[in-house]
């Protein structure tokens, strides 16, 4: 009979949690409904068109939303799909990242609605004040993405913030009126940029990060695909519609839209209630101090305090005094001269004890100490990847055969000596020393990082050319390739080296300049070059 009580006291305790985790839960709707006036639904089956969320019957203040275009259905199904696995990797990784990936989120959610305003108003004027009216909301959240990026540059997954960053205007794709697919390619080609730097460094540490890349990556291909569908030849307007104007406040003024809430994670609900307290296994309390005397100050000890000051002279009794023919005032020879030779004073022993407190900074680890991993040629995807040689190969010249759409990432490589067969698209150096590197042509530029004494000759074409903390280095240039623009930072005694008049003339050096002068003239900095005569 006993036991009988007690099960029934445990059910009813069990009934009272349970109805008060279930007060803690709120009702959160979904954004992306929210914003087109429509009630959230659960993902699991739709209500029927009479009923309620709750199976009851519908109320009548509710007018019931109208059917949305296919093409805003299929924005719907690659928000969910792609965007919201993106979001859903980016939350395993957290910290920036997630906060980042929530604003993509929003920044979808924006032209979404855009693109709702685009199926009930006429074409503005791209030029006009209207236009940049209707896309003001999804020009901030993209806007918001970036800013993220910017206030962390020190953080250490500065490479994930910039990868998104640069990738987040895919969705300017709606100003294209031509191809506008071709848009999204090409800033895919941008997020690639910092994208498959993220893979390089995580591809032996963390498998996350690059399954994240690579997830981000399909969001560009399902957009891509969308695009062609629907709008192959540029964003559609509705003629016989509605002002832009107006029929931005309609969307915005819709049920529920003027209180929507912020995109929750993609999980779709809040996160779990904390667990109830329980006093099961609780840890054991802390050991008493030695002797059983508390460490802790109180008001007794205060007035012990008190008392030894009260005690008078006997509380100096215990001080040094200074000998006669130390004190100043008695010795005025000390005065004029150098100061009393004595022990050292406080701020010195503080001084001295604090500097040999002070632990070494940690210095960088030496080159010695290093585990050498074996060196690496290795082409994935659309990119060539060159690792850790150290020396030039057995069979000489290290050679790669690349084409017009082939990135190549050059790192920590030694006196290695590389030839670029073929036009590719750009080339990334960084970290490698006395790299020699021998090119025909490239689509876009070449980047060298940390790279000291390094040398490059151009055979045929090259736009650009980016050298950031170089310590030595000399260009040879081809007569097609004069046209190549130079951009330095922190870089010293670079050389660039240009054709003689003829075929038969030696190369010709110029130095690159190092030192700037800046002066202030009428109110504004004005630097020059440094020139030295003699």
């Amino acid at each position: 009979m006993a036991g009988m009580n007690n099960l029934t006291t445990l059910i009813k305790r069990l009934e009272a949690a349970t109805s008060r985790l279930e007060d803690m839960v709120p009702t959160i709707n979904d954004p992306l409904a929210a914003s087109n006036g429509m009630a959230s639904l659960p993902e699991s089956g739709l209500t029927a068109p009479g009923a309620d969320a709750r199976g009851g019957a519908a109320s009548p203040s509710q007018p019931t939303a109208a059917p949305l275009p296919p093409a805003i259905d299929d924005f719907d199904a690659l928000i969910n799909g792609d965007v919201k696995t993106f979001v859903n990797m980016s939350e395993e990784i957290g910290g920036l990242v997630a906060e980042q990936s929530a604003a993509v989120l929003r920044a979808f959610a924006a032209e979404r609605k855009f693109l709702i305003v685009t199926t009930k108003a006429k074409k503005p004027d791209i030029q006009s004040p209207v236009y940049m009216e209707v896309l003001k909301d999804l020009q901030a959240t993209m806007g918001v993405v970036n800013d993220i990026r910017e206030a962390n540059r020190a953080s250490p997954l500065f490479k994930h913030l910039s990868t998104v960053s640069e990738g987040i205007n895919v969705l300017i794709w709606v100003a294209n009126e031509s191809k506008p697919a071709d848009t999204v390619t090409e800033m895919l080609s941008s997020a690639q940029f910092w994208g498959n730097r993220v893979i390089q460094d995580y591809k032996e540490k963390d498998q996350t990060h690059v399954q994240w890349v690579q997830t981000f990556y399909r969001i560009f291909k399902s957009l891509a695909a969308y695009v062609r569908q629907h709008y192959m030849t540029g964003l559609t307007w509705n003629p016989n519609g509605v002002d832009p104007l107006q029929a931005t406040e309609e969307v915005n003024a819709g049920p529920s839209s003027a209180r929507s809430p912020t995109p929750q994670s993609s999980t779709g609900g809040p996160p779990p209630p904390p667990p109830l307290p329980t006093f099961d296994n609780a840890p054991p309390p802390p050991p008493m101090p030695p002797n059983g005397v508390s460490t802790s100050k109180s008001p007794a000890d205060m007035g012990a305090v008190f008392d030894e000051i009260s005690r008078g002279e006997s509380v100096t009794s215990k001080l040094r005094k200074v000998d006669p023919s130390s004190q100043t005032h008695k010795n005025p020879s000390l005065r004029a001269g150098s100061a009393v030779p004595s022990a050292p004073t406080r701020s010195d022993s503080q001084n001295s004890m604090s500097s040999r407190g002070k632990s070494p900074l940690p210095g960088r680890k030496p080159e010695s100490m290093r585990t050498k991993k074996p060196p690496r040629k290795e082409f994935e995807s659309n990119k060539w990847l060159i690792e850790n040689y150290d020396g030039n190969p057995p069979e000489g010249m290290l050679e790669i055969k690349a084409s017009i759409s082939h990135s190549i990432l050059i790192s920590r490589c030694t006196k290695t000596t590389i030839r670029v067969v073929g036009k590719a698209n750009a080339i990334s150096l960084d970290n490698c020393t006395q790299v020699s590197l021998v090119i025909d042509s490239l689509v876009s530029s070449v980047d060298v990082i940390k790279s000291p004494k390094f040398e490059m000759q151009v055979l045929g074409t090259l736009p650009t050319i980016m050298l950031d903390q170089v310590d030595g280095a000399a260009l040879y240039l081809s007569r097609e390739s004069l046209g190549t623009e130079v951009f330095t930072s922190k870089c010293t005694g670079v050389n660039i080296n240009l054709p003689g008049r003829s075929d038969d003339d030696d190369y010709v050096e110029r130095a690159l300049p190092e030192q700037i002068k800046s002066v202030v003239r009428d109110g504004v900095v004005v630097s020059e070059i440094v020139e030295h005569a003699g």
